[in-house]
Parts: C-alpha cells; sequence; structure tokens
C-alpha cells in the first residue's frame, strides 16, 4: 500500500501549535513564587538564647535540634504550650495558614562550644519534669538554594526560549531573524475558500472582468493561442462596502490556483527595510506557487504617492515597500504567471507609477449599486431567512437607494433580530421597513421626552419638507415622514426615493434647494420664528449652491468657469481665483438661496391649506406614508412616472444610453447634491456629528 501523502501547510504564517514555551516560563514563575510564599509561610520565629532560657524553665519546650553546619538550634514546642496567648499570637501571625507542627523557633549560636556550656548551665536548673529532647542533625536547606538560584535559572532558561524562538521556532513571520518573512495566507486545493461569483450580486461588470483572469488562469490557451498575454494586475475600486473584497473572496474560491491574501498594512513594521522584505519574500513564495493570484486589500496603506510629506533627510520606509512592489510588479526579474489583485477606496492617493498599464493593467470600479443591482444583492441574503409571503425584494430595493451591499446585509440581518425580539414565526415587511429606519436614523427613542412646542415645530418643519417636494416638479418623490425621535438628536427625518441619473440640469438642483428649505420657510409662515432644525439643510443647500457656482459652471455672472481640482493637489494651498472674484461667488450664491428660499415661502403660503392638514395628520399619526399624502392632499400634479415606480411595477427596462453617461464630475455631483433621506435635528442643538450616520445616503 502506498505511503499517505504528507498533508501541505496551507498557510503561511498562520498560528502553529499552542504556545507551550509561555506556559513553560509561566509555570515556573508560579512554581518560584509559591516555594516562596509557603516557606516564607512555614519558616520558624528567631529568638534569642535568654528567651530560649525562660521557655525551657517554663516546661514550654518539646524538643531542641542542634544544625550544626549551620550553627542554628531549632525549638519545638509542647502542643499544650502552642495554647499559650504568648506564643499563639505571635505564631500565627508569622505563619498565614496557621501553627504549624514545628520548629516553632530559632536561634543562632557563636560556637558548639559555647552553646555546649550554656546547655550544661540551663539543664542543671531544669527541673525533671522540664526536660525536653535534644538531637544533633546536619542538613542543607534546599528551599533556600533553590531560591537563591531559582531566578538564575529562570533568566538562562527563558533566554533559551528567546533564542530558540528567533532562530526557527513559532512560524514563518513571528521571530526577529524572520521579521522579513511575508504575512501572506495562502489557500489552495486543501483548503478551499466556498465563497463562489453566485455568493457576489450586484456586481456584474465587475464580475466579467475578473472571471476573465479566472479563465486566463484556468484556460491559458485560449487566449495565448491568439496572441493574448496574462495581466499583471486588476485594482478594484469603489467606496467602502460594496463588495471588494468579497469579489476577491469569490475569485479565490473559483480559481483552481494558490490564491494567497493579505493586507497592505501587513507590509508595515518598524523596522528599516521589513516592508521591502516582506514584498520579496511573498513574490517569492508566488513565483514558486505560479501560476497564481495575490490579492492586496487596502493598498493604499503602502501605495501612496511618493514624496509627499516626506521631511527633508528622512527615511520614508513605506516608500521603500512602494518600490520594491513596483520592481517585482514589472521589473527586469519579472516572472509571468503571478496576478496581482488590489483593492482601495482612495484610488486618488495611488502613486502614478503604480496605476500605469504593466503593474495595474485593470482598473475595475465598482460603485454603489443601482435598483437592479440592489434587488440582486436583496434576494442573495433573503435566501437564508424565513419570510412571510408578502416580501418583495423589488419594494425593498425601492426603498434603500443609495444604499451599498453591506448595508443591505445589514438590513436583511436588523430585520431578522427584530422578528425574533417580537417572537414572530416569520419575517414580514414591517420588519424590514422598521430596520430600514433604525440604519437610516438610528435606534428609536421611545423614552425621549419631548415637549409640546417641540414636537408640533418638528411636525410642520416636516410637513414643509413634504408639502414643498410634492408640488415640486424635479423634487424627489417622498416615502415617508417621520417625527419619531431617532438617534443622538435626531427629531424626525423625511425618507425620499429619487429617480436614480447621471445628469442634472439646474431647474431640478433649485427644486432641490427649495425642498430643503421647506421645513425652515414653514416655520417662518406659522410661527413667525425660525429653529436651529434646519441646520442639516442650510448645509445641504449651501454645497449645492456652491456647486452650481464654482464646479458646474452654472452662473451667468461666473461662466463656464470650474475651480473645482479633481486631482485634489496636496499643495493646492491658494484658492484659484482673486479676491473680487471671491467675493462675486459669494454674492451668487447668497442671491440663489434667497431667491430659492423666497420661491419656497410662496409655494408653501399658497399651499397653507395642505401644510396644515399634513402637520396636523403627523402630530395625530407620526408616520405618515406617500399613499397617506395621496388621500390628504391628493396626487402629485406631475404625471412622470419613476424609475422606481416603473421597477416595482414590472417595468425594469433601462435606458442604456442613460446608464453609460459617468464621468468623475457627475460622480461628485451626485454626492453633492443627492440627499435621499434627510434627518432634522434637535431644536436648540448645533451637534450635528453623527446624526446623518452616512444616512444621508449620499449618492
Amino acid at each position: 500500500m502506498a505511503d499517505k501523502p504528507r498533508k501541505k501547510k496551507s498557510i503561511i504564517g498562520e498560528p502553529g501549535k499552542p504556545n507551550y514555551q509561555l506556559w513553560i516560563i509561566l509555570g515556573l514563575m508560579a512554581f518560584i513564587f509559591g516555594i516562596s510564599y509557603f516557606s516564607n509561610n512555614s519558616s520558624a520565629v528567631e529568638i534569642s538564647f535568654k528567651r530560649f532560657e525562660q521557655m525551657a524553665l517554663s516546661g514550654d519546650v518539646k524538643e531542641v535540634v542542634l544544625i550544626r553546619n549551620q550553627n542554628k538550634v531549632e525549638v519545638t514546642l509542647k502542643s499544650e504550650a502552642l495554647q499559650n496567648s504568648k506564643y499563639k499570637l505571635q505564631l500565627e501571625q508569622q505563619n498565614r495558614f496557621g501553627i504549624s507542627t514545628g520548629p516553632h523557633y530559632f536561634f543562632k549560636i557563636e560556637s558548639l562550644d559555647i552553646f555546649a556550656r550554656k546547655r550544661e548551665e540551663l539543664d542543671a536548673k531544669l527541673k525533671e519534669s522540664n526536660y525536653y529532647d535534644f538531637k544533633v542533625d546536619d542538613k542543607s536547606d534546599y528551599t533556600q538554594i533553590f531560591l537563591n538560584s531559582g531566578f538564575l535559572i529562570f533568566i538562562i532558561l527563558g533566554f533559551w526560549l528567546l533564542m530558540r524562538r528567533m532562530t526557527g521556532g513559532g512560524g514563518p513571520g513571528g521571530q526577529i531573524f524572520n521579521i522579513g518573512k511575508s504575512k501572506a495566507a495562502l489557500f489552495d486545493a486543501e483548503n478551499k475558500v466556498k465563497i463562489t461569483f453566485d455568493n457576489v450580486a450586484g456586481l456584474e461588470e465587475a464580475k466579467e472582468e475578473v472571471k476573465e483572469i479566472v479563465d486566463f488562469l484556468k484556460n491559458p490557451s485560449k487566449f495565448t493561442k491568439l496572441g493574448g498575454k496574462i495581466p499583471k494586475g486588476a485594482l478594484l475600486v469603489g467606496p467602502p462596502g460594496t463588495g471588494k473584497t468579497l469579489l476577491a473572496k469569490a475569485v479565490a474560491g473559483e480559481a483552481e490556483v494558490p490564491f494567497f491574501t493579505l493586507s497592505g498594512s501587513d507590509f508595515v513594521e518598524m523596522f528599516v527595510g521589513v516592508g521591502a522584505a516582506r514584498v520579496r519574500d511573498l513574490f517569492k513564495q508566488a513565483n514558486e506557487k505560479a501560476p497564481c493570484i495575490v490579492f492586496i486589500d487596502e493598498i493604499d496603506a503602502i501605495g501612496r504617492s511618493r514624496g509627499r510629506g516626506q521631511m527633508p533627510g528622512s527615511n520614508d520606509e513605506r516608500e521603500n515597500t512602494l518600490n520594491s512592489l513596483l520592481v517585482e510588479m514589472d521589473g527586469f526579474s519579472t516572472d509571468s504567471g503571478v496576478i496581482i489583485l488590489a483593492a482601495t477606496n482612495r484610488p486618488d492617493v495611488l502613486d502614478n507609477a503604480l496605476l500605469r498599464p504593466g503593474r495595474f493593467d485593470r482598473q475595475i470600479s465598482i460603485d454603489k449599486p443601482d435598483i437592479v443591482g440592489r434587488d440582486a444583492i436583496f434576494k442573495v441574503h433573503l435566501k437564508p431567512l424565513k419570510l412571510d409571503k408578502t416580501i418583495d425584494s423589488r419594494k425593498l430595493a425601492a426603498q434603500t437607494p443609495g444604499f451599498a451591499g453591506a448595508e443591505i446585509a445589514n438590513v436583511c440581518n436588523e430585520a431578522a433580530l427584530i422578528a425574533a425580539r417580537k417572537d414572530k414565526e416569520a419575517i414580514e415587511m414591517q420588519d424590514f421597513h422598521d430596520a430600514i429606519d433604525r440604519v437610516i436614523g438610528g435606534l428609536e427613542k421611545k423614552n425621549k421626552i419631548i415637549s409640546p412646542e417641540e414636537k408640533k415645530i418638528v411636525a410642520y418643519h416636516e410637513a414643509g419638507h413634504a408639502v414643498a417636494g410634492w408640488f415640486l416638479e424635479h423634487a424627489d418623490p417622498l416615502v415617508k415622514v417621520s417625527i419619531v425621535p431617532r438617534g443622538a438628536a435626531a427629531l424626525g427625518y423625511a425618507q425620499y426615493l429619487p429617480n436614480e441619473q447621471f445628469l442634472y440640469q439646474t431647474e431640478q438642483l433649485l427644486d432641490e434647494m427649495c425642498m430643503a428649505l421647506g421645513g425652515r420657510a414653514a416655520e417662518e409662515i406659522v410661527f413667525g420664528k425660525i429653529s436651529t432644525g434646519a441646520l442639516s439643510d442650510l448645509e445641504r443647500i449651501t454645497k449645492v449652491a456652491y456647486s452650481i457656482v464654482t464646479i458646474y459652471g452654472m452662473n451667468d455672472k461666473i461662466g463656464n468657469i470650474s475651480y473645482y481640482d479633481s486631482k485634489q493637489s496636496e499643495y493646492n494651498f491658494n484658492k484659484p481665483y482673486s479676491e473680487a472674484t471671491g467675493e462675486l461667488i459669494d454674492q451668487e450664491v447668497k442671491k440663489i438661496i434667497d431667491e430659492a428660499y423666497q420661491r419656497t415661502i410662496k409655494l408653501l403660503t399658497d399651499k397653507r391649506s395642505e401644510l396644515e392638514i399634513l402637520a396636523k395628520e403627523l402630530l395625530e399619526k407620526e408616520i405618515i406614508f406617500q399613499a397617506d399624502l395621496e388621500g390628504l392632499i391628493g396626487k402629485r400634479p406631475f404625471a412622470k412616472v419613476t424609475n422606481y415606480e416603473a421597477f416595482t411595477n414590472g417595468n425594469s427596462d433601462d435606458d442604456a444610453s442613460d446608464k453609460e453617461v459617468k464621468s468623475s464630475d457627475i460622480e461628485d455631483l451626485k454626492s453633492t447634491i443627492k440627499t435621499e433621506v434627510e434627518i432634522e435635528e434637535g431644536v436648540g442643538t448645533d451637534n450635528v456629528d453623527g446624526q446623518i450616520k452616512e444616512a444621508s445616503k449620499e449618492k
């Protein structure tokens, strides 16, 4: 019978066996301290010969032992004498665990001859009833010897274990002499990742790109017969939570080749040259396993542009690491068969030499999913859940605009927890609504005490947003308005379902500003006063107004000029315009905001009755939905159907030409002006950190 093949080591740098050396050291320390502790507890009390003479004359001494090699005499008392308070208190104080059987006292002698003479004189004075046993002995104090040499033994043993660990024990990368070893984990046929492309939803374009890399490794002849070459690397770029690492895990699960994975921070070390050494060791291991894939997560930790923020004459270890990575990826000695996958959410800080073709031949953009992608992601995360028949993934996708894959997974998990908390047999649609509210606005504050005056202000504020958005053609349709307190200081919020688009016209931006100003305008119309609840609204419209004037060239006086720096230059400390132009920009921004506010005041004044109806309904029910708005103030006067309404009605055909219109400027516009969820801060507070929780879901 053939010998059973040895099992290969599946992970480079994995934790090995339990650290027995540490337990040995700890056990030795405990033993030394235990010996010391108990030996001190059982030690006898030192006395003088005169005190011993008094004990003997009193008839309290049972035995006397002369230790000749130590010039010491040990005294053991009779059991009845130990009950005497003059001995009992002293011995109990010396011995924490009770009085020992003996010896109880000892005294030192100058010489054996002097002690023999004194003992003869003492024996002559003793009565017959006071006699004691006398013995002579020679013994060594092994406890004291061990205590004196124990610390030295401990030092020697610890040094031996340390040297053994430095020279080979404990696994690669865990010792001082092996600190330059790579920390990459290796996944091969023996420990395959179980995640596949079927577990990745909403990233169809990105999956096609990485699938081709996997196909190239599985069947290279399909490409090489036409003269194609294997790509050197692919960079996954996108916001946090969009599935970059998940896609890399799927590649590891699908590829039938070795897969190394590590983080960019694994190269960073306080010692000079360690990062570069780990890069070289990583590629050495990869070349031995070629063809293979190496995945570096958060590569911006070592891939930042060189020369930024470096002090003159200083050594930048990160730059040395990057230089080594650049050479390994595309240098004179570069070997084929090793593909680099990397992920980052900060591509703007990466060095240009790292991004050029020949190193990262492909940059795969992974954006937040659209409504179709969210529907697919919901279907993946809903599979393991026990759902009610009313659950519709299309409606859930429509109610979560701007959500990334990680946030959708969080919504599904929160819905399951909420349903379990209510002892339900299945997860219902209401549980998902509560979970979405929880993710967007934070935890519901049921016990928060709000005065009737504040509640009324919040109700009219939210009603102002709802009415303004309802009667503005380009404003986003409202989904829900709530005045239930949530989060740290959020007293209410309104959720909208925007039409997912990539280009915005001036009229759309102005309608968005008017809708955002609806809350403050309603307060001024109804109460004749304004509150601090419009803080997030003012922050948003200010950004939109400055974007109109300084970024997108939509202002007549400033003209078709953009002062936006897409490269985000680190050294651009000065404004790219004069003081006079700066004053003109401020004037135009204020003019745009003032005109939008007056327009909103006029709209809400004309719709005062609808404003009152909604505010009273909010005060009574606290939460109203789009269907309630249609019943209270009628349908929107605009017959345009949004993508969400078309999708939830089963019409998911998208205009392909619109989907192709993408650019960095459009993405910046979306992140500046598109807030699908608005949270109103508490009246009388100026603290807004953490209240929107990114739940403003800027798209």
